[in-house]
Formats: structure tokens, sequence, C-alpha cells
């Protein structure tokens, strides 16, 4: 079954269930899939959906610190349910240490010397860590890897 499927069901059990706002938070997962698929004329496989989900997560996070900084915390509340519900079709993370090793790894293998070698070591990790791990995160980790070296 692949990932839109899944969310597909999922909605339709959410509406059995009468959980409204699992429903409304589904839907605009499915929306955002949809308009991807209408806006590059294509159908989206899993890892583009991955992707998708990725960028809704992200846009959840900054809105909570908006939130938090406006003194909205029930608003951040409902923020961090939906990121945690959009998490639920994302692969298990990894932990620091799983992410280090392959930023070595990737340092390793792309011969990267410098800051100058980072599109490199990026390169060679989004395919691993997609979805995984926090990617502006990592990228901060590469730099300092590579200003250090």
């Amino acid at each position: 079954m692949s990932l839109k499927e899944k969310i597909k069901d999922d909605i339709k059990q959410a509406m059995r269930d009468k959980n409204e706002s699992r429903v409304t938070t589904l839907r605009m997962l499915s929306a955002a899939i949809q308009r991807r698929e209408v806006d590059e004329r294509i159908q989206l496989d899993d890892a583009q959906i991955m992707a998708v989900i990725e960028k809704l997560v992200k846009q959840g996070r900054e809105s909570i610190e908006q939130y938090m900084k406006g003194g909205r915390p029930e608003l951040a509340d409902k923020e961090s349910g939906e990121i945690a519900l959009f998490q639920a079709y994302l692969p298990q993370q990894l932990s620091e240490a799983e992410i280090d090793k392959l930023i070595g790894e990737a340092v390793a293998a792309t011969g990267a010397s410098s800051v100058k070698d980072m599109g490199k070591v990026m390169g060679a990790l989004k395919p691993k860590l997609q979805g995984r791990a926090d990617m502006g995160q990592v990228g901060s980790k590469v730099k300092n890897k590579l200003g250090a070296a």
C-alpha cells in the first residue's frame, strides 16, 4: 500500500471514528499532496510525499515558534498535535550518533576537506537521511565538521 493510499484510508477511518481534528489534519495533508501533484502535473511517489510531509512539519515548527512568541500557547499545542500526526507517516528518526556516523562516512566518501565541499556532502547524505532527520540541523552539523577539518 502506498503512502498516499494509507493517508486516504486513515481519513476514512477518522471519519468513521468521528474524530474531527484528525480528519481536518489528514485532509490538509491530502490537499498539500494533491496541490503539488496538480502544480507539477505528476503523480507523487512515496519519497516525494515524504518531502511534502517534511515541509508541513517544518512549517508547523516555525508556526509553533511564532505562536509562542505571540503568547498563543493554545495554537502552539494544536500545531504540535498536527506535527505528531504528520510524523507518523515519516520513517523512524535517526539518533544523533547515527547522524554523526553517516556524516563522517559521507565526508570520507566525497573527500570533502572544507566548507566549500558542503554541497557534495549534503548531496550524498540527502538520500540516506530524507525523512529521517531534520536536514537543517544536518546541514549545520556538516558545516561544523567541515569547518573543524
